[in-house]
């Protein structure tokens, strides 16, 4: 069988899943909730403050992860995930001169993820991953249509920044349905 179709065929059901089963994290947001509403991100700060506090959930929970899960590829994943968050936050944080950018909101998911232990966590942190990206993916997508046409140097760095990331969010997707899949059989 060609390993495409397979592959589209693993996503698909994976998807199918993810639709069909009760969410772990209740208080994570979901980015179809009206909370996602990303019209307004039109500027390279406003999409860089927008990813921060994620990318920071992001790094405390891989932590987590990296020390605790029992899922090899759920451990894989936040080993990257983790390089990855360590990086970005040293970025846009110098970028735009924030130390700390966490509103606190995604605080009860964080600490949910803490007190896991086993399938729990796998699961846990997998299914916030999976909604994380979902969120930075359409974050970035927004941000690069409402941004089109930018021309001074800022913006345009802002656009590469965002098209870079918005590749890598969409991956980490297609990743954590995997992954998530597999954590649900």
């Amino acid at each position: 069988m060609d390993r495409r179709i397979l592959i589209s065929g693993g996503i698909v059901l994976s998807s199918s899943l993810l639709i069909a089963r009760k969410p772990i994290l209740a208080n994570a947001a979901a980015p179809d909730s009206p909370a996602a509403d990303f019209s307004n991100i039109t500027t390279a700060e406003q999409f860089y403050m927008g990813v921060l506090p994620r990318a920071e959930a992001s790094l405390v929970t891989s932590k987590v992860a990296v020390q605790s899960t029992t899922n090899l590829n759920a451990n894989e994943f936040a080993g990257f995930e983790l390089g990855e968050a360590i990086t970005v936050n040293m970025v846009l944080k110098d970028i735009v001169n924030k130390s700390n950018s966490n509103d606190g909101s995604l605080a009860p998911v964080i600490e949910e993820i803490k007190a896991a232990k086993g399938d729990r966590l796998n699961k846990a942190y997998i299914t916030f991953q999976l909604q994380n990206h979902e969120y930075l993916r359409d974050l970035a997508d927004a941000y690069l249509q409402h941004s089109a046409g930018a021309t001074n140097a800022a913006e345009k760095q802002g656009r590469h920044m965002g098209s870079l990331m918005l590749a890598v969010f969409k991956e980490h997707v297609a990743i954590c349905k995997r992954i998530s899949a597999e954590l649900s059989a």
